[in-house]
C-alpha cells in the first residue's frame, strides 16, 4: 500500500492510495469522489488496465463522466428532482440543463473530497459527511466506502450509510470497464441474470412498468455481443432474478467477456437492480490511462443499485433510509 498526494481542490488535499496483492492485482483509489482511478489485472505474463481513468485531478474535475466514482446521495435519477416522505414534498437540486436529479445533483458525492480512514496493503476505507439540506436531501448522513482486493483477482466494494432523518439512499460504483483496451467495448460479450427491465421515458425516468426482456434487444439472459443489429443503446436498469447466496450475501448479476483476449469479469451484488450503461455519450478531450483516447463506447458501466426513481415509485424496492437503520451494499467485480 502506498499513499501520495494527487492534487488539491478548494484548499483540500486529494490523495491517491495504491492497493496491491502479491499477484500484482492492483487498484488505485483517489479521495476525490472515492474514485477508482485504475485497476490492473495480471494477465498472460502482462498486465491489463480494465477501467477508464484520467491522469490528473484537474482532468477529473473538468471532464470525468463519473469515472470510477461513488455517486450519491441517490445514484441514478429522481424524476422532477422531488419526492415525498411522510406527506412532505422535498425538492432536491436538479442537474445542469435538466429538471431531474442525477447521481445526487450537480455536487453529489462523486464530486466531493472524502476523508481517508483505515488502510492496509489491500484495502482502504473512505468517509464522507453529508449535512441536512445537502443538495436538498433531508437528514445528516454519514457515508463509508471500503475498497478491498481479495485473492486471486476480486475487487470488493462495501458501502454503508446512516442518517438522523428519513432520506433516500442509493449508493453504487460507477467504473467504466474495458477488458482489452479496444476503442469500442460493445464488442465484448455480455450475460445478465435479468429477465426483466424498467423502461423509461425520453428523459430516462422509469415509467413504472417492469417488462420482460425475452426475445428483444434487452435480452442478455445468454451470452451475446453488446453491439447488436438493431443499433440499440443502453442506459437501463435491469431487474436481477438470481437469488442472494447466504454463503456470500450476494447474487451473480452479470458476466462480461472480451472476445479479443478472453478476459472475463463477473459482477456480484446484494442489490435488486443493475444499471447497464454502454458509454454512448463518453467524449473526453484529454488522454486517459496509458495514453488512451476515450470516445463513445470506450467503456461499459455496471452499477449494482436500487431502481431509478424508487422514491417516487411505491411498487419499486424501498429506498428510504431512516434513523436507527444502516444502509449496506456489498458488490464484487471478479476477474478470470
Amino acid at each position: 500500500m502506498a499513499i501520495k498526494k494527487f492534487g488539491q481542490i478548494d484548499g483540500a488535499d486529494v490523495f491517491e492510495i495504491t492497493l496491491r496483492l502479491p499477484s500484482a492485482f492492483t487498484a488505485k483509489v483517489i479521495t476525490w469522489g472515492a474514485v477508482l482511478r485504475d485497476l490492473i489485472v495480471p494477465f498472460r505474463d502482462k498486465s491489463q488496465t480494465v477501467v477508464l481513468g484520467l491522469n490528473s485531478l484537474e482532468d477529473y474535475v473538468a471532464y470525468s463522466p463519473h469515472f470510477g466514482a461513488i455517486p450519491g446521495r441517490f445514484a441514478n435519477r429522481i424524476g422532477n428532482a422531488s419526492f415525498d416522505i411522510g406527506g412532505h414534498t422535498f425538492h432536491v437540486t436538479p442537474n445542469k440543463n435538466s429538471k431531474h436529479c442525477l447521481h445526487g445533483g450537480p455536487m453529489g458525492f462523486s464530486k466531493r473530497v472524502w476523508s481517508l480512514g483505515e488502510t492496509t496493503e489491500s484495502s482502504v476505507e473512505l468517509h464522507l459527511d453529508s449535512a441536512d439540506g445537502d443538495m436538498g436531501f433531508p437528514g445528516n448522513a454519514k457515508i463509508t466506502c471500503v475498497y478491498r482486493l481479495l485473492p486471486p483477482m476480486t475487487l470488493q466494494i462495501e458501502l454503508f450509510a446512516q442518517t438522523d432523518a428519513p432520506t433516500p439512499m442509493n449508493l453504487t460504483h460507477h467504473s467504466y470497464f474495458n477488458l482489452d483496451g479496444s476503442s469500442d467495448a460493445r464488442n465484448h460479450h455480455l450475460m445478465m441474470n435479468a429477465p426483466f427491465y424498467t423502461p423509461t421515458d425520453a428523459d430516462l425516468i422509469p415509467t413504472g412498468e417492469i417488462l420482460a426482456v425475452a426475445g428483444g434487444s434487452y435480452d442478455f439472459t445468454s451470452m451475446r455481443p453488446v453491439k447488436n443489429a438493431a443499433g440499440a443503446l443502453y442506459d437501463t436498469n435491469f431487474v436481477i432474478a438470481s437469488l442472494v447466496s447466504p454463503e456470500i450475501g450476494m447474487a451473480h448479476q452479470a458476466t462480461l467477456k472480451s472476445a479479443q483476449n478472453g478476459l472475463t469479469m463477473e459482477v456480484y451484488s446484494d442489490q435488486p437492480g443493475l444499471q447497464f450503461y454502454d458509454g454512448a455519450k463518453v467524449n473526453v478531450p484529454v488522454e486517459g490511462l496509458n495514453g488512451a483516447k476515450y470516445g463513445a463506447h470506450a467503456g461499459l458501466c455496471f452499477e449494482p443499485q436500487n431502481f431509478p426513481d424508487a422514491p417516487n415509485k411505491r411498487h419499486f424496492p424501498n429506498s428510504i433510509l431512516r434513523k436507527g437503520e444502516r444502509y449496506s451494499h456489498k458488490m464484487q467485480y471478479r476477474f478470470a
